[in-house]
């Protein structure tokens, strides 16, 4: 017997994920700033975007929804996220030889209804 290798379609929610991913990272660079590495991961999980404005580390959580029917995207950066984070931050820096280092942690939430232009907000130092 051999494996199934159809290609599978990629799940919706995974798909704007990724469209707002693409979209942050071009929002902060037109800010000025530069993107050191998108989508890191680790065994203890996945950092969406690390940048640095020249002065700092700046770890960037995108969060991207196509309504607000279930929250604000920002609601899902909970304490226990924002805990991993900071500790995949630091385990991104090991891993680079980056020794300490002036850090923000930053939110950037989207809301992208289908057919709609993306309203973005960037909450710098969110927690």
């Amino acid at each position: 017997m051999t494996a199934d290798t159809t290609p599978r379609p990629t799940p919706a929610h995974l798909r704007t994920g990724d469209r707002g991913e693409d979209l942050a990272a071009r929002y902060l660079e037109r800010h000025g700033l530069v993107v050191l590495a998108r989508n890191w991961r680790c065994p203890e999980g996945e950092l969406d975007l690390i940048a640095t404005d020249r002065e700092r580390l700046i770890v960037c959580e995108v969060k991207t929804r196509t309504s607000t029917n279930y929250g604000h995207p920002t609601e899902a950066v909970t304490d226990e996220k924002a805990n991993r984070i900071r500790r995949l931050s630091r385990r991104w820096r090991t891993t680079h030889n980056v020794g300490w280092c002036n850090e923000r942690f930053d939110i950037i939430s989207i809301i992208w209804p289908p057919g709609e232009p993306p309203r973005i907000q960037h909450f710098k130092g969110a927690f």
